[in-house]
């Protein structure tokens, strides 16, 4: 059996196609058509690869469901009242690939340097966010930080990500906690200045879950983040996060009123849902009284949107992919080479699945990029690197 990191140029070629990886996600960060680019060539590389390896691509068991919801995508897709719309949209679905070149290309002690990248480059972009807080005065909501990509909740979301990784290394990576420590607050700071409340909880949620994996007694540490929180934070951050419990909160109420369209999207499309990319052309077939919005190009809520735009069995899948992913990587956890890596694929779930129940997180392509690499991460760590090393328990 040969291994290609061994046989000079396609060694060259896989080392080469795991910088570009790299600096695709990376990029993430910064701009979505540069990460794009990078992601698809080291793709190329990928496949060029593999054609030297007689090993079968290894990929986790979580991306065979993820296989089956792309598939139902399609058919949702061929069913649309506009498919060549809807198939245009699912080209989204490439992105899946992330997983199985992550896990190649990212082996053995590669996968830590990934996440090292990969907080690096979220500490910069933490940075950003907080200049345009302080300085150029992107500190209300009309006006908040978003980096250099294109909208906030793109931007808190993938902070959220890089916080709930940072935690996970700073709490079971212990050769090097300097780095996380300083990187934490960063990501903090940036992140309560987005004034994105469904990033506030995701983020909020990955903590709570990864600190008692360390240490029970560690969910102390909530409470007095919670008070930290309250005595230091601006007034308009404060009162952006305690809006959360205002029903008569605009977006709150925008939101319970999409919670109802979802549900009578589903009631009348349940196999195939409306088809994707179709949601905003029906939705004002299915405007609640007094509407707080009168069009919306997505119901801001994961479960809620996959099921009306691709159906309840595309839902079911999906859901079979997030169960399949937490207890694999919850298993990694105790007892694979990288627990601060699984570590960081469980916050980076549980973060997607809190926000998600506010923001379409899934369907931003950056989002899924980081969040796709960051739950297969685990998985290249435990082969072997391309030096042959076997994977140990870090």
């Amino acid at each position: 059996m040969t291994d290609v990191s061994s046989t000079g140029s396609p060694g060259s070629l896989e080392r080469t196609a795991y910088c570009l990886l790299t600096a695709s996600l990376g990029m993430t960060l910064f701009n979505l058509l540069t990460a794009q680019v990078l992601f698809g060539l080291a793709a190329l590389l990928w496949l060029w690869v593999i054609r030297f390896d007689r090993r079968r691509p290894e990929v986790p068991a979580f991306f065979w469901p993820l296989a089956g919801y792309a598939a139902l995508t399609l058919v949702s897709a061929a069913m649309s009242p506009d498919p060549r719309a809807s198939l245009i949209d699912s080209r989204q679905l490439v992105l899946f690939l992330i997983v199985p070149v992550v896990v190649r290309l990212a082996r053995g002690a590669r996968a830590m340097t990934t996440l090292d990248v990969i907080m690096a480059l979220g500490a910069a972009g933490a940075f950003v966010g907080v200049v345009e807080y302080t300085i150029f005065g992107f500190d209300n909501l009309d006006r908040r930080p978003m980096g250099s990509l294109s909208h906030y909740m793109t931007y808190s979301g993938l902070i959220m990500l890089v916080l709930a990784a940072a935690v996970a290394r700073l709490l079971f990576y212990p050769a090097q906690r300097i780095w996380p420590a300083v990187a934490v607050p960063a990501l903090a700071v940036a992140l309560a200045a987005t004034q994105t409340r469904n990033a506030y909880l995701g983020a909020l949620a990955a903590i709570a879950c990864l600190l008692p994996l360390r240490q029970v007694r560690l969910l102390l540490a909530i409470p007095v983040l919670i008070v930290l929180f309250v005595v230091a934070a601006p007034p308009q951050i404060k009162e952006r996060a305690f809006s959360i419990a205002n029903l008569q909160d605009d977006s709150n109420r925008d939101r319970l009123q999409m919670l109802v369209m979802g549900r009578n999207m589903i009631h009348d499309h349940p196999v195939f849902g409306v088809g994707p990319e179709m949601v905003g052309r029906v939705y004002g077939q299915y405007l609640q009284p007094n509407p707080v919005h009168t069009y919306n190009p997505h119901l801001h809520n994961v479960p809620v949107q996959i099921a009306a735009e691709r159906g309840l069995p595309a839902l079911a899948v999906w859901l079979l992919f997030i169960g399949t992913a937490a207890w694999g990587l919850f298993q990694e956890f105790r007892r694979g080479p990288a627990p601060a890596l699984a570590a960081a694929g469980l916050g980076a779930i549980v973060a997607m699945l809190t926000a998600g129940l506010f923001e379409y997180n899934f369907g931003d392509s950056e989002f899924m990029m980081l969040f796709l690499a960051l739950i297969s991460l685990p998985y290249a760590a435990r082969t072997a690197d391309p030096a042959g090393h076997p994977a140990r328990r870090q």
